[in-house]
């Protein structure tokens, strides 16, 4: 998703009276368009600033509503988390009683039917006119939620042309689309030629430029159906080791990630990616903090590869699981994962989400977390939720003002 420049309208109205004043002033005598001249002077047609776009419509939405939040409704809004089992109502409680701009739902949360599925959405969702986030893993083959998806997965995709990755991820969109869903954290960028790695399966190339051309077909097949979500950047594949137990280290420099791990991500938002997915891995020649903790490596995402859109951290839950002492406090982490850049925080472990959201209103509240970072954070989170609710668009109905989805 390309955020919008905001149209500076009182500039453009300036601009305009300029104009018809020009068109106004009296010309010097002895011109052509004096009273001397045989014919009619010319009248200058006054410019009318083109009218605001629907993205611009939903930046400015956004903003709304996010400077008439509360620090904790800004806070709970840039969160994800999930409650077990496929009750619909505890799945909204969770929502509800937060405010938080979304749920993921994990294997225990997909009921049997893509009926059952439609009716738990409809009810988690919320309010039409701006949702909440509805996220899910829906990759095909090894991570796949849908038990009725039997779409070619990436262990088959890529070794055929990227005709048929696109049509498999277009049919996969549908499938979420059609039950509820409007984000999927389902596309890989990652590369890795190792048979051993847990990615192997996972992955939809295992040399840069085979990836891109399929990553970059993945994101063609899901646009305007459902939102697609690249992940894990800076990449997984060259970092050994499975980052739900640990803490992988790639021994990339600057230099040669540009020319391998970059270039799907790179491919990825070119072809128009609204989420990216920041991994718990690291590149210590680049920055020894993990990518979803690094600042640099947010920075690398906005400035060198252009990303505009909503960057959310892989499950943060993950990176106490690594075991290393000064990533067990979730708290801690989450405030790091906001500091460094990112958009919506995924937090799996829903009853830790209270605490979490606490210890984030505090570090705002005494200026540790810039309230920007968070406003800015929210809006695009907010922009999200009022794309997928497809608000100001043409015959769209109008989003309510304020309120939690």
């Amino acid at each position: 998703m390309r955020r919008p420049r905001i149209r500076r309208f009182g500039a453009v109205a300036l601009t305009a009276a300029l104009i018809l004043l020009a068109g106004c002033a009296t010309e010097p005598a002895g011109s052509s368009g004096s009273a001397a001249s045989s014919g009619p002077s010319p009248t200058s047609e006054p410019t009318t600033p083109a009218p605001p776009t629907p993205a611009e419509l939903r930046h400015a939405d956004a903003v709304e509503r996010v400077t008439s939040a509360t620090t904790r409704e800004k806070v709970a809004s840039i969160v994800m988390s999930t409650a077990p089992g496929t009750d619909p109502a505890a799945l909204r409680s969770l929502i509800e009683a937060q405010g938080l701009g979304g749920v993921i739902l994990m294997g225990s949360n997909v009921p049997a039917t893509p009926e059952e599925l439609r009716a738990l959405t409809g009810v988690v969702a919320g309010d039409p006119g701006f949702p909440a986030l509805i996220g899910i893993d829906q990759e095909g083959g090894v991570v796949s939620r849908l038990a009725w998806d039997d779409l070619p997965s990436a262990s088959a995709l890529r070794t055929e042309a990227p005709d048929a990755t696109e049509a498999a991820f277009a049919a996969r969109a549908r499938l979420l689309a059609d039950t509820g869903v409007s984000v999927n954290f389902g596309i890989m960028a990652d590369i890795t030629a190792d048979p051993s790695s847990f990615l192997a399966d996972r992955v939809l190339g295992v040399t840069p430029d085979d990836a891109a051309d399929r990553v970059a077909a993945a994101v063609r097949g899901e646009r305007g159906v459902v939102r697609s979500t690249l992940k894990h950047f800076p990449g997984h594949g060259s970092a050994p080791g499975n980052s739900h137990e640990m803490i992988p280290q790639s021994p990339l420099d600057r230099a040669a990630w540009k020319t391998t791990e970059a270039v799907p991500f790179r491919a990825g938002i070119n072809a128009g990616a609204e989420l990216m997915m920041t991994g718990h891995v690291r590149f210590p020649t680049i920055d020894p903090l993990p990518a979803s903790l690094s600042p640099e490596w947010h920075r690398i995402a906005r400035e060198d590869l252009g990303f505009t859109g909503v960057i959310v951290t892989d499950d943060l839950v993950m990176l106490q699981n690594s075991g290393e002492p000064a990533l067990l406090d979730a708290t801690q982490n989450a405030i790091q994962a906001l500091l460094a850049g990112n958009d919506l925080l995924l937090h799996l472990d829903g009853a830790a989400v209270p605490a979490m959201i606490d210890g984030l209103i505090a570090a705002v509240d005494s200026g540790a977390v810039p309230e920007a970072r968070l406003v800015d954070a929210a809006t695009r989170v907010a922009e999200l939720r009022l794309e997928i609710a497809g608000a100001h668009e043409p015959g769209s109905a109008p989003a309510a003002v304020v309120g939690p989805g």
